[in-house]
């Protein structure tokens, strides 16, 4: 379980995947809409996303021609779990965990 909450909280770590994660609380996304908000190539978008997959954070179909991103909030749930063993967090609740990423990403403008 630690390489999975290695994973978790390394994707976790960076602000570009944050502010993913933050949109795709909303709905299901497909890439190009992913990307359009980000001043960066198609490219650094798609590693983005491969590193969240990796992490289990999100994952991804394609339907038809076009790919799909769908967040998975069961890792976020298991590194809550892991947070919650030093008596400091509360259950996972993702309302507040939107409002924590708007609070952040607000904070970087």
């Amino acid at each position: 379980m630690t390489d999975r909450l290695d994973t978790v909280f390394a994707a976790l770590a960076d602000p570009t995947r944050r502010a993913i994660l933050a949109m795709l609380l909303e709905d299901d996304m497909a890439v190009t809409d992913v990307a359009e908000p980000f001043a960066m190539s198609l490219a650094a978008i798609s590693k983005h996303l491969a590193v969240l997959a990796d992490a289990r954070l999100i994952s991804r179909e394609k339907r038809g021609r076009v790919i799909w991103c769908k967040l998975e909030p069961e890792a976020m749930r298991e590194a809550t779990v892991w947070m919650r063993g030093f008596g400091q967090v509360d259950p996972l609740d993702l309302d507040d965990f939107e409002r924590f990423l708007e609070q952040e990403l607000s904070e970087g403008d």
